[in-house]
């Protein structure tokens, strides 16, 4: 999950005005980095997958069960012991094969809104960053990240269970297909629009506000690689902190065991009876660290890319 801005937002050129956002060199440009971004975040995911592994393994562990983890170490002792190190990526071929279409959702809207919403210089706020986060997150959770979700979800808790059913994606795809329909692959649906699009609003908006604070009055100072990285993991911080308890409904929707909650909002209350408050940042940790190494290397890898591509492609 990294949130890049929008190839406007990285170094728009002084002299750009709101008729040189709609030229082709633009458009083609910011075709041609879509792909680069899906590219950059399956990097990304084969990177950091065993946190969001932990991650998911400690939230879907129920005190009620009792648990079975004491902890993130626990977690990953037992899961090498039981399954191999290659037990620590179960589930990552869902998330490699959605990361190109949710990269070309979340640009392609966050580009079509950020044009729109620029002010005469051609400057982006970070209000205007949080809105246009907000409509990008939205859409990559309806058009691919619930599905995604769902079934990354399941086939972790699958590994849980005495007798794993699903040998790998496609077969895990058709059965889910098969035996609960399209639908079930949209589970807590309702908590992955609410968590995207509060992730991508928070991270569009400390993003957007860092470089701009940054840049101060001259909107052409580079900013050094290094310098993104760490705005980037900031960003991605700031979000974890700010979302987490949604991630934890969302991912309780999504597991096998989803049929106990009759609703977001009945999971949410039956968390918080069960459980109790800290229950809703179970996996903070490990989530902390993938997430910022995620949206830093994303950042990275999708702004020299851009700045190589503006070099290519003229506007003015």
């Amino acid at each position: 999950q990294g949130t890049p801005s929008g190839i406007q937002t990285l170094d728009p050129p002084e002299s750009r005005t709101r008729s040189d956002e709609h030229c082709c060199p633009t458009l083609l440009c910011s075709l041609c980095v879509w792909p680069t971004g899906g590219i950059a975040g399956g990097i990304e995911i084969c990177i950091t997958f065993p946190t969001e592994y932990v991650k998911t393994q400690l939230q879907l562990d129920e005190k009620a069960n009792p648990p079975r983890y004491k902890g993130i170490a626990d977690c990953v002792k037992l899961t090498v012991r039981d399954h191999g190190v290659k037990g620590l990526y179960r589930g990552l071929s869902s998330l490699v094969y959605g990361s190109i279409p949710k990269a070309a959702v979340r640009f392609g809207v966050f580009e079509f809104l950020s044009n729109h919403m620029r002010d005469e210089t051609g400057r982006l706020d970070g209000t205007r960053g949080l809105l246009c986060g907000l409509g990008a997150g939205v859409a990559e959770a309806v058009v691919v990240v619930c599905p995604m979700e769902t079934i990354k979800v399941k086939f972790i808790h699958d590994q849980c269970s005495a007798n794993p059913k699903y040998r790998g994606f496609f077969h895990g795809v058709r059965e889910i297909v098969r035996t609960q329909g399209l639908r079930g692959t949209y589970q807590g649906l309702t908590a992955t629009v609410l968590k995207q699009g509060s992730n991508q609003a928070i991270r569009f908006f400390v993003m957007t506000s860092l470089k701009n604070w940054y840049k101060g009055d001259n909107p052409n100072k580079a900013i050094n690689p290094l310098v993104t990285g760490v705005f980037g993991a900031i960003a991605g911080a700031a979000s974890v902190f700010g979302n987490t308890p949604l991630d934890v409904i969302k991912t309780r929707m999504q597991g096998l065991e989803a049929h106990k909650y009759k609703s977001t909002v009945d999971c949410a209350v039956k968390i918080m009876k069960h459980e109790g408050p800290f229950a809703f940042y179970k996996g903070t940790i490990p989530r902390l660290g993938r997430v910022c190494l995620d949206v830093a290397i994303v950042f990275v890898i999708y702004e020299e890319v851009v700045k190589v591509l503006n070099k290519v492609w003229k506007t003015d």
